[in-house]
C-alpha cells in the first residue's frame, strides 16, 4: 500500500465528511495510467467515472504544478485549516 492509499484510508476510516470525489482524488492521484491514458476503464462503474472527471480537474493543480507565484503560508493557513475542521474529526487514527 503506497501512502496514496494509506491517506485515503485514513480519511475513511476516521469519518471524513469529504465528498466521494475527494476521496476518489486522494486515493488515484498518483495512479497515471489510469488519469493520463485512460487505462482500467473497462474496470470502471459510473460513480468511478464522475469521479474520474474530478480527479483530472484536480490534476492540474497537483505537486507537479509549476507557479512563479510565492504564497504567503500563513496568510492561507487559516483557510486551510478550516478546511481540515469541516471534513475531518478533531482527533485522527493513523
Amino acid at each position: 500500500m503506497g501512502h496514496d492509499d494509506y491517506m485515503y484510508l485514513v480519511a475513511k476510516e476516521n469519518g471524513s465528511t469529504l465528498p466521494q470525489a475527494g476521496l476518489f482524488i486522494i486515493r488515484y492521484h498518483s495512479f497515471y495510467p489510469l488519469h493520463k491514458s485512460g487505462a482500467y476503464e473497462h474496470l470502471m462503474n459510473k460513480e468511478d467515472e464522475e469521479n474520474l472527471k474530478w480527479l483530472q480537474i484536480f490534476n492540474k493543480y497537483d505537486l507537479y504544478s509549476k507557479s512563479k507565484v510565492r504564497i504567503d503560508v500563513e496568510k492561507v493557513k487559516p483557510y486551510y485549516l478550516s478546511l481540515i475542521d469541516k471534513y475531518f474529526p478533531e482527533k485522527l487514527r493513523w
